[in-house]
């Protein structure tokens, strides 16, 4: 892959090669948005308007949302509760799997995310916390964030363990080839399909635009609102050092992040949906795959944590 790139102009390297953005990531400028690094960040939101010309079919909006669920089921169950929390184990084939869908939702690598997730955690609500609503506004929160230089870098001592797996390292290096390769299967399935079931109405372009380019900015934003609204909209039902909410909605169309006080006030548990009404889709994902043996020891809420710094309806902890 190095080899291939070291002939692209360095806006081009910076943009599919880590490395070659990294050595200038750090500078009295680290902290603002770095819009030519971003160039293709924002360009996936104008992709999106693409649909005024490829139009639509029941299968492209299906496949976009095929894309979505299994995405964000990545992200939410392999980059947070697995590689962020340990909260259960699988083998090194399905976690290096995982890692790549999960890549193809464009949000780095598992390394970079988990890494991000575990210092938030470290510091929540904190001047240290690089996405707090309440200190550094929505849109820092939402999206600003991780598009400065100062965002840019894996902090490896919050996931050494993860540093010690060469295919880890290498997505975390070309965190974009997963993603590319998605796109250009969309585009060249949507083409065969154009030729073999002209009856579908599906093209290349219109699995490219809704099956890419929609999917991936939806998965985005829904992922984003954890940082940017469920630290402000929502109830607490324990008292936490920050000012995490559950939210019922977010949780919905983020498949159980969106129970984020529960998640703050017992990070380890597989489990964020802590009660049976508290819908936590990524959860039940899970328990179908230790079903069929590719995850196990998937850890619980223990019944202490659930008792412990309990907000009553007065406002008072017990």
């Amino acid at each position: 892959m190095h080899r291939l790139l070291t002939a692209a102009p360095h806006w081009v390297r910076i943009w599919l090669d880590n490395s070659a953005y990294a050595a200038g990531a750090q500078g009295a400028d680290a902290d603002r948005v770095d819009w030519l690094r971003c160039a293709p960040f924002v360009a996936m939101h104008v992709a999106c308007l693409g649909v005024i010309w490829v139009g639509w079919s029941p299968t492209a909006v299906g496949v976009a949302a095929g894309l979505y669920l299994a995405r964000m089921f990545a992200i939410t169950g392999f980059y947070h509760r697995y590689f962020s929390h340990r909260a259960f184990k699988t083998s090194r084939w399905f976690q290096g799997l995982m890692a790549a869908v999960g890549c193809t939702a464009v949000q780095r690598d598992p390394m970079w995310w988990a890494a991000h997730h575990v210092h938030h955690h470290a510091y929540s609500e904190e001047e240290q916390d690089p996405h707090s609503p309440l200190r550094k506004g929505f849109w820092r929160s939402h999206v600003g964030w991780f598009m400065t230089p100062a965002a840019f870098a894996t902090r490896v001592r919050y996931v050494p363990d993860w540093a010690r797996y060469p295919e880890l390292v290498w997505l975390n290096r070309y965190d974009m080839v997963p993603p590319i390769v998605l796109a250009a299967s969309l585009y060249g399935l949507g083409d065969f399909l154009r030729a073999q079931a002209p009856e579908l109405g599906v093209t290349g372009g219109q699995l490219l635009v809704w099956g890419f380019f929609v999917s991936t900015i939806a998965v985005h934003h829904a992922t984003f609102t954890i940082n940017s609204l469920a630290h402000q909209l929502g109830s607490r039902r324990f008292a936490t050092k920050d000012n995490s909410r559950n939210n019922w909605l977010l949780a919905l169309i983020t498949l159980g992040e969106g129970w984020h006080n529960n998640h703050h006030h017992y990070p380890g548990s597989v489990r964020q949906g802590f009660y049976w009404w508290e819908v936590d889709l990524t959860y039940y994902g899970l328990k179908l795959l230790e079903a069929l043996g590719l995850v196990w020891d998937l850890r619980p809420v223990p019944a202490k944590a659930l008792a412990r710094n309990r907000i009553d309806r007065a406002g008072a902890t017990r």
